[in-house]
């Protein structure tokens, strides 16, 4: 950036006129990154989670069973959509978060290798997108859905 001068004539009470010179000043200094904070509502690392959850193979659904019947119940509700949140509950601090999830898992599939893969989906999609670190997610296991159950989410019959 070039310096500018910028002069001013004023005459004090004697007549006499001064010049003032003014270099202009470089504002805000630094990285631009690094001016200003950002936060991160807990309800978006909620919903992140919550979507990287239940793209991995073998998770059925998040949350409890209770949860999940007053969901099924919400998103029956003319503009209601799927709660993505369900079955996530987190804690964002100023550069960290810890999160914990509820899955119900496919009958047949290895339970271990089901969280492995969730967590580590996890805390991939919350790191990416949010530049939080995540020091622990815990998962629970709440259920395992069975072949012949039938789901609490019944298909709609208007196609």
């Amino acid at each position: 950036m070039s310096d500018m001068t910028e002069q001013n004539r004023n005459q004090n009470s004697e007549g006499d006129t001064h010049v003032q010179t003014r270099k202009t000043v470089r504002r805000g200094g630094g990285n631009p990154a690094d001016r200003g904070r950002t936060s991160i509502a807990d309800g978006v690392v909620e919903k992140i989670a919550g979507l990287a959850a239940r793209d991995v193979l073998g998770v059925h659904a998040m949350g409890s069973g209770l949860s999940r019947t007053f969901g099924a119940v919400r998103d029956r509700v003319p503009g209601g959509s799927k709660a993505a949140t369900r079955g996530v509950k987190v804690e964002v601090g100023e550069v960290q978060t810890a999160l914990d999830l509820e899955i119900v898992v496919d009958y047949g599939v290895s339970i271990a290798d089901v969280a492995k893969a969730v967590r580590e989906n996890v805390i991939a999609a919350v790191e990416r997108m949010t530049g939080l670190e995540v020091v622990e997610v815990n998962i629970a296991v709440s259920d395992v859905k069975l072949p012949e159950e039938e789901d609490e989410e019944p298909e709609t019959r208007i196609q």
